[in-house]
């Protein structure tokens, strides 16, 4: 049976406060799209704390989002064609 990875980032945007509340809670990983001078600091508190940080929103693989009122069987059959 194949092994699924993943990785979850929490978009902050160019929120100071809410990023930083995010490296406190231990996410998997933050986005933050503000001032590159605020970001460098921001990496360095988020490497101390072993997160992932990045400053451009990745594509997403998967927006529930969009699907929010869809039917499960749309989101199952959607789901499912991430991981062929």
């Amino acid at each position: 049976m194949p092994a699924a990875r993943f990785s979850a980032l929490l978009d902050c945007g160019d929120n100071v406060g809410t990023a930083l509340a995010a490296i406190r809670s231990g996410v998997g990983g933050v986005v933050f799209t503000g001032r590159a001078d605020v970001a460098r600091r921001l990496a360095d508190i988020a490497r101390q704390h072993g997160l992932h940080f990045v400053t451009e929103r990745p594509e997403a693989a998967l927006d529930l989002g969009e699907d929010f009122f869809a039917l499960s069987e749309a989101l199952e059959r959607r789901c499912a064609g991430l991981f062929r």
